[in-house]
Parts: structure tokens; C-alpha cells; sequence
């Protein structure tokens, strides 16, 4: 451990001898491109040692093609049965942690989800969108899976997926605005994407009613 540390003291001192001597554009391009190494591993320490379920289902603004229809869901850790031993699921009762596991339904299912303003929006929906959002969201299944579980059509379900993601959407939109109008601590580049996004889809979707 004493070496390891060793190791990380003397390669820090060498960076900072590095920047200090940097002189030229490309001098400092290798500085940036070594401390962005250094963040970047930093981060991948920190992933693997949380112990959480990521924003990207609720916050997701990308499609995987672009025929999809608005409101699909690009699958996080794809269609893997059983669960990859990667998944915050099995991570949680590896380390004796069982709470996922606890709220593992539909109406405990905003417990699920780290940030705030997104686990009320979710609390709020009503029970049939709850549902469709769980089966989608926390089990990964598809329309024509939970149109079976619940004797519906594929089409109905993705049309209550996408209302419930809309209004999520639509109440999230304007507490992300009033968050970075007041430069909150805890602002996200993810957040601000998906406020991108959001706007653009509602310019595309004005000017399609006026037309």
C-alpha cells in the first residue's frame, strides 16, 4: 500500500513539474490530455465503489436510431437475463445492502432513484403510468412483454410510457431552469442536456402544430 502511494506521489510531482514547464500550446495539450487521465480514473474508482442506480432512464434525451419513437427508452445494461453481476442490483446484496431489493415495485419505486426532483415526479404519477414506467425502467422489459403481463396492446403501452415520460419531463423542465438560474450546487451536465434537448423538442413540436 506505502508503495502504491509512493508511486502516485512521484508521478503527481512529475505532471506538476510537467505544467510548470509548459511553454507551448502543444505543451499544455499533454498536460490537459494527462490530468484528464488522471480525472478520468479518479472517476471510474468512484463509479465502481457507489453503490447507486443511474438518471439516464428518466433524463435520457437521445434515441438509439432515428426512427425511434419519442419516449423509447435505450436499455442501460441491455437485455441480460439474469441481471449482470455489474447491476446496482446484485452489487447492493453482494455488500449486504438490501434496500433496492426492498423497493423493488411500483409503488416504492421512486425510493429507487438518486435525485429528488425526479423521485417526486415519479411519486406523482398515477398508478397506471407507474406501472408501465417500472416494468420498463427498473425490470428492462419491452412493450410487447408488458403488453402481455398486462392484456394490452404494444402500442397502448408505449403511448402511456411515453404520457408518463412526458410529464416527468414537462415538471422537471422548468425546476432545472430555475436551478441554473440560481447556479444550484448540485447542477449536473447531464441535467443541462437534457434542458437542451427539451427545449428543441418543443420548438420542433410548436412548429409542427402550426403547420
Amino acid at each position: 500500500m506505502a508503495k502504491e502511494l509512493l508511486k502516485r506521489e512521484v508521478k503527481r510531482a512529475a505532471l506538476t513539474r510537467m505544467e510548470d514547464a509548459a511553454r507551448t500550446v502543444e505543451d499544455f495539450k499533454a498536460v490537459t490530455k494527462q490530468w484528464n487521465h488522471l480525472d478520468r480514473n479518479h472517476e471510474r474508482r468512484e463509479r465502481y465503489n457507489e453503490i447507486s442506480r443511474p438518471n439516464e432512464e428518466m433524463l435520457h434525451w437521445d434515441k438509439v436510431n432515428a426512427s425511434d419513437e419519442k419516449g423509447r427508452l435505450r436499455s442501460v445494461f441491455g437485455a441480460v437475463i439474469p441481471r449482470p453481476l455489474e447491476h446496482p442490483w446484485w452489487r447492493q446484496l453482494i455488500h449486504g445492502d438490501f434496500i433496492d431489493t426492498i423497493y423493488d415495485n411500483t409503488n416504492e419505486m421512486w425510493q429507487l432513484v438518486e435525485d429528488a426532483d425526479i423521485s417526486v415526479r415519479l411519486k406523482d404519477l398515477t398508478e397506471r403510468q407507474k406501472a408501465v414506467v417500472f416494468l420498463s425502467v427498473v425490470r428492462q422489459c419491452t412493450p410487447q412483454q408488458i403488453a402481455c403481463y398486462q392484456d394490452k396492446t404494444d402500442r397502448g403501452v408505449r403511448k402511456l410510457l411515453t404520457a408518463a415520460l412526458e410529464r416527468i419531463r414537462d415538471k422537471l423542465a422548468p425546476i432545472i431552469q430555475e436551478q441554473i438560474k440560481a447556479d444550484f450546487y448540485d447542477m449536473t451536465l447531464q441535467k443541462i442536456r437534457f434542458l437542451e434537448w427539451y427545449d428543441n423538442e418543443k420548438v420542433v413540436l410548436d412548429k409542427d402544430k402550426s403547420e
